[in-house]
């Protein structure tokens, strides 16, 4: 990897399993990476200790890797917390990080008298009018100070990978908290921190961050750190336009690999949904990350839908060789090769489906015999020998010239009488996995 090499990273709180919208943000940041011969940091924001997980974070890691994504790099914010207090303790020294008394209740007091006096609701910076002898007769009372970070009254302008040039005015933002009353970190500083310590050179995450850009951007610079290039993908919601949460369990990725999606149709659906490029298979994640165009996403929240995503995946399985499925097959205890699996891929819409087919061949299969006298007919005139690729024309057209029979009236006895079911794949190929033997024992109404 060359000096230039672009590296990104995603940021997750092992809080909850992570949902469709942040693989959307994991998987920009990794394809942009694999596209520019860069690497890729999965960085756990877990400070807060009392929801983060252990077991979350293994979950993350899990469905990353299901995605086809592997970090080159893994880190822990638990883990670098003398890096943020080195860092606190330099602005401190540079006077932009400031001690404030304020509780919730009176900050909450004052933002409705701004708002009421029809003031924007901005921190009024009372807390640096105060001297030694107040915070000490404040601490004295028994209140700890949270930490404001002073930004500088200026326009911070960026050119934004997804928006084009972007700017906000911080005069009309309040001094963001870095540091809470309990000592504790939120998520601005310590992101900060890890960028400029890890090299981050691309920052590519929901539009939703778009203020806390200006904010980082004063960071970066004051820490004498280069500041990243910064995207701002669109939002993914529900199809009903719900916007995702990971609290609510909404579209999570260990869900979707549970119900049997395959990972390239949920990558490329998360990825392609919301841009100008058509959803469809994509082949790989070479692919998908060659279709990224960050000019091509649009400004509107994106809309994930399941249904969508059923005919995505159902045209991949499709088209899926057997060589790439075998190993499933096997695991799931299915045989019958190549034949079976060209026999009954077009019927799945996903591939665990396959197991609902496999009995039709191995058996036992109760059979439906809905004309016996039928029956008796196609158990004559089935041709001599084991069935082959031939067998089922050549059935077909005898039966259809003995009986008259066409269409549903001809296909749907033999449908129930060999298969115990009124819809499946395609008889023809499956006829010679069943074998002559069971086929005659069900048209003679005997579980084979």
């Amino acid at each position: 990897m060359s000096a230039t090499a672009p590296k990104l990273r995603f940021a997750p709180s092992p809080t909850g399993l992570i949902h469709i919208g942040n693989a959307r943000t994991a998987l920009m940041n990794a394809l942009h990476a694999r596209r520019h011969g860069g690497s890729f940091i999965l960085r756990f924001d877990d400070t807060d200790r009392e929801r983060s997980r252990v077991e979350y974070a293994q979950a993350i890691s899990a469905d990353l890797a299901w995605l086809g994504i592997v970090p080159d790099i893994t880190v822990r914010q638990s883990e670098r917390f003398s890096l943020y207090d080195s860092v606190a303790d330099k602005l401190r020294a540079m006077g932009r990080l400031y001690p404030c008394y304020e509780t919730p209740d009176e900050l909450e007091f004052k933002r409705k008298r701004q708002l009421a006096r029809g003031l924007p609701p901005v921190y009024d910076r009372a807390a640096l009018d105060l001297d030694d002898a107040a915070r000490a007769a404040l601490e004295a009372e028994g209140r700890k100070p949270h930490w404001r970070f002073k930004l500088d009254a200026r326009v911070v302008v960026w050119d934004d990978l997804v928006r084009g040039e972007s700017r906000v005015d911080c005069a009309s933002l309040s001094d963001p908290v870095l540091i809470r009353a309990d000592g504790t970190y939120l998520y601005t500083l310590p992101s900060v921190a890890d960028d400029a310590d890890l090299g981050v050179t691309h920052v590519i995450r929901g539009e939703d961050h778009v203020t806390n850009t200006a904010v980082q951007v004063q960071l970066f610079e004051l820490l004498g750190a280069n500041v990243p290039r910064f995207g701002h993908h669109n939002l993914l919601t529900t199809a009903s336009g719900e916007g995702l949460s990971k609290r609510l369990g909404h579209l999570s990725l260990s869900a979707l690999r549970e119900a049997g999606y395959e990972p390239m149709a949920v990558a490329a659906l998360a990825v392609l949904v919301g841009t100008s490029e058509a959803v469809r298979p994509v082949a790989d994640l070479d692919a998908l990350a060659g279709l990224l165009d960050y000019s091509g996403i649009s400004r509107a929240p994106a809309k994930f839908d399941e249904h969508e995503l059923e005919n995505l995946n159902a045209r991949i399985v499709h088209e899926m060789p057997y060589e790439t499925a075998r190993p499933r097959l096997e695991a799931l205890g299915i045989g019958g090769g190549a034949a079976f699996w060209e026999a009954v891929r077009k019927n799945l819409t996903r591939l665990p489906e396959v197991a609902e087919w496999w009995p039709v061949v191995a058996g036992p299969v109760t059979p439906v015999i809905a004309d016996a006298g039928f029956c008796e007919i196609a158990a004559r005139l089935l041709p001599e020998g084991a069935p082959d690729g031939e067998t089922w024309s050549a059935w077909t057209k005898a039966l259809k010239q003995e009986t008259g029979a066409r269409g549903r009236a001809l296909f749907m006895p033999l449908r129930l009488a060999l298969t115990g079911r009124d819809h499946g794949p395609e008889l023809g190929p499956l006829l010679h996995l069943i074998g002559r033997e069971k086929i005659l024992a069900r048209l003679a109404g005997r579980p084979a």
